[in-house]
C-alpha cells in the first residue's frame, strides 16, 4: 500500500536552511533508518534527510515503488512516487537549495527516476549498487544528464540485483547520459560500506567544498 502525506524523515547534518540537501533513498524492504548513518562520514556542512519509501511491503519494510519484478519499476508507480517525494521536497528545498539524491538498490532505480525526470533540477546523484529505470517511459536519449555530476558505484561482487540490469545501467550512463561522471568498482557485495561512505564524502566535498 502507497503513503500519502509527507514522508516519514531521519535529518542529520546541518540544519542552515540553505545548505545543500543530501536526500537518502533506501533500499527495499528497509526504511528510513538504513542509510543515516552515511551522514557521520559526510561533510558537516551538507544537511542530510533519509525519508521512508511511499509503498509498505507485505513482508516488512518498504520501498519506492511497485515493480515488475526485481529492478523492474511500474511506471504508473515510478511515477507516482516521484511526484510524492519531489512535491515534499519543494516544501523543505526552494529552487535555489541543492539537492543530491543519493540512492541505494531500489533506492537508485527511484533516484536515477528523480534525475531522468527533472535533471536540470539536482545539483548532482549518486548511484550505488543499482539499476537505472531505462524502461520505464522516462526520456533517456539525447544525453538527458549533460553535465550533471553523478556518482556511480557497482560492487564487484552483487548478489542482489540482475546482473543485465547493472551492466545496462552501467553502461548507459557511461556512453549515454552525458553526465560528468565518476565511477568505480568497490569490493565486496551488495551493501553500503565504509568504502562507499568515504567514496561518496569525498565526491560531495567536490561539489561543496563548503
Amino acid at each position: 500500500m502507497a503513503s500519502s502525506g509527507a514522508p516519514v524523515v531521519q535529518r542529520a547534518g546541518s540544519t542552515a536552511p540553505d545548505a545543500p540537501l543530501v536526500v537518502l533513498l533506501h533500499g527495499r524492504g528497509s526504511d528510513e533508518n538504513d542509510l543515516i548513518g552515511l551522514a557521520e562520514v559526510l561533510p558537516e556542512h551538507l544537511a542530510v534527510a533519509a525519508p521512508r519509501g511511499p509503498v509498505a511491503l507485505p513482508d516488512g519494510g518498504y520501498t519506492w515503488f511497485e515493480n515488475a519484478g526485481l529492478g523492474r519499476p511500474l511506471p504508473e508507480s515510478l511515477n507516482t512516487g516521484i511526484r510524492w517525494l519531489t512535491d515534499w521536497l519543494a516544501t523543505v528545498a526552494p529552487s535555489a537549495r541543492p539537492i543530491v539524491p543519493v540512492g541505494f538498490s531500489a533506492g537508485a532505480l527511484f533516484g536515477g527516476g528523480m534525475a531522468l525526470t527533472d535533471p536540470t533540477r539536482y545539483a548532482g546523484y549518486a548511484l550505488l549498487m543499482g539499476a537505472l529505470p531505462l524502461d520505464a517511459g522516462l526520456t533517456t536519449s539525447g544525453r538527458p544528464w549533460s553535465g550533471l555530476p553523478v556518482l556511480a558505484l557497482h560492487a564487484e561482487a552483487d548478489e542482489v540485483m540482475p546482473a543485465e540490469l547493472m551492466a545496462q545501467a552501467w553502461r548507459w550512463v557511461h556512453e549515454d547520459s552525458g553526465a560528468t561522471l565518476t565511477s568505480g568498482i568497490v569490493p565486496g557485495g551488495h551493501t553500503v560500506g565504509r568504502e562507499v561512505g568515504d567514496r561518496l564524502a569525498g565526491w560531495l566535498t567536490g561539489l561543496f567544498p563548503g
